[in-house]
């Protein structure tokens, strides 16, 4: 019998092709129609509405979408970034998609490692992975809020120092030891000796971790700490030059390339692409054709946030499920159906 895939294992195809997910919540609300019915009822903007967020949640996963994502945005800041995120608290959050889901990776796109302290973090994420059935990828940054951090008793300016400290710490308490040997952390007072450690273990040898953008760090660190890089979408010539990069940083051992990206999927499939914040407005027939090229040059996952749209969310996600997925299938659910992959022209 072959071992059950890795969560990052299930986002990566064997064929080149990325695998599709969605990036939570599921809402238009920064789409231009939504934007007006708003601003007329006096509605706070960058706050979805979550009437419906277990529903769609378990709709995407039934259609097939590899990915569930939710942001971790600590504080609702209305002057400076007007985005209240994914509004739950990420990890109560996810522990409610396990329950709800069965088959797609839930992952955090991405946790302000600085800001929480890493211990809870190590056993809130173990938490869910184990929750999940192993199904869960902890995607971290160093965050980019600077407002946030005196509200928690952190340094700004030493975010990335403290982002390198939390990943040994995730990384020393996930690990599976021999019986009456503790976790050992010299520098914050914490030794072997006393036999303390955090439960419950991951369902593997570690929780995979996504590191989001350069939190602060290096490439080469990166490529050594992450099991896979998470970053924001780019033009396709800038693309090829970071896919490249990390690519011969990580030849030795290939790891994932995984990036989200805004999408305005319009009713007309044949309508072209143009850039917009962080993606695209486009027909199917162009996205389809720009997600090859994604894969292309490296890229193994896109997740789609539905925000900037003004279709119903429940349209677009049958629609993309009836007439994108099946050209970027996940490799659990090809070898499930004995579906070959659509070859890429």
């Amino acid at each position: 019998m072959s071992p059950t895939p890795t969560a990052l294992e299930r986002l990566v195809n064997p064929a080149g092709l990325p695998t599709l997910g969605l990036e939570l919540p599921l809402d238009n609300d920064w789409g231009h129609t939504r934007l007006r019915a708003d601003r007329a009822a006096g509605r706070p903007f960058g706050v979805p509405d979550l009437t419906r967020h277990a529903e769609l949640a378990r709709l995407a996963d039934t259609l097939g979408f590899a990915a569930l994502w939710v942001r971790d945005v600590p504080l609702y800041d209305p002057e400076q970034f007007g985005d209240a995120g994914s509004v739950f608290e990420a990890f109560t959050h996810l522990g409610h998609l396990a329950a709800v889901t069965e088959r797609a990776v839930l992952g955090t796109g991405a946790i302000v490692l600085p800001l929480r302290q890493p211990l809870l973090v190590a056993k809130a994420a173990a938490t869910v992975d184990v929750l999940s059935g192993g199904r869960f990828v902890l995607g971290l940054a160093s965050g980019d809020r600077p407002v946030e951090y005196p509200l928690f008793g952190e340094d700004f300016e030493a975010r990335g120092a403290t982002f390198r400290k939390g990943v040994e710490i995730l990384r020393e308490a996930w690990a599976t030891r021999a019986s009456g040997q503790g976790i050992s952390l010299p520098d914050i007072g914490l030794g072997a000796d006393r036999n303390l450690d955090v439960l419950p273990k991951p369902t593997g040898r570690t929780v995979p971790l996504a590191i989001a953008g350069h939190a602060q760090q290096s490439a080469e660190w990166i490529s050594r700490n992450a099991d896979a890089s998470l970053n924001y979408p780019r033009p396709l010539g800038a693309l090829r030059l970071k896919t490249r990069e990390w690519q011969q940083l990580t030849a030795g051992a290939p790891k994932p390339y995984l990036t989200p990206m805004q999408l305005d999927l319009t009713e007309d499939p044949a309508v072209a692409a143009t850039a917009i914040r962080l993606g695209l407005r486009t027909g199917r027939e162009a996205l389809v054709d720009h997600l090859r090229e994604m894969g292309r040059l490296g890229v193994n996952h896109v997740s789609f946030n539905l925000r900037p749209g003004d279709r119903p969310v429940e349209e677009v996600l049958r629609e993309l499920a009836e007439t994108v997925l099946p050209h970027f299938p996940t490799p659990d659910v090809a070898t499930a159906t004995g579906a070959n992959p659509v070859a890429t022209p």
